[in-house]
């Protein structure tokens, strides 16, 4: 079963625990069958490939690795971190901030 995540893809990140802790970027995209998300220029990790058509010289390619989403927490527009919460707003829902009760 999938699980109901908070983040989604676009929003702006920091990570709260394991190597990259204090770092922050803005999500790539979410794995939601394995609770992981790719975040901009965190967990830059060296790939090897091979020779393709696309990459005819091969080589060490840098890119993200996914990072899971129990160690990433949502930033307010002040840059501080925050849980999220859900309410409606007439006949629509949104998400908004715990700490300042801001619509994200």
């Amino acid at each position: 079963m999938m699980t109901k995540l908070k983040i989604k893809s676009g929003d702006t990140v920091q990570v709260i625990a394991g190597d990259h802790k204090g770092s922050e970027g803005k999500v790539l995209q979410v794995l939601r069958d394995k609770n992981k998300a790719i975040v901009e220029g965190i967990n830059m990790v060296k790939r090897h490939t091979k020779p393709s058509a696309q990459n005819p010289q091969g080589g060490i390619v840098e890119k993200e690795a996914a990072i899971h989403i129990s160690n990433l927490s949502l930033l307010t527009a002040k840059g501080e971190t925050t849980r999220v919460g859900y309410r409606m707003e007439g006949d629509k829902k949104v998400r908004f901030s715990n700490k300042s009760n801001e619509v994200i």
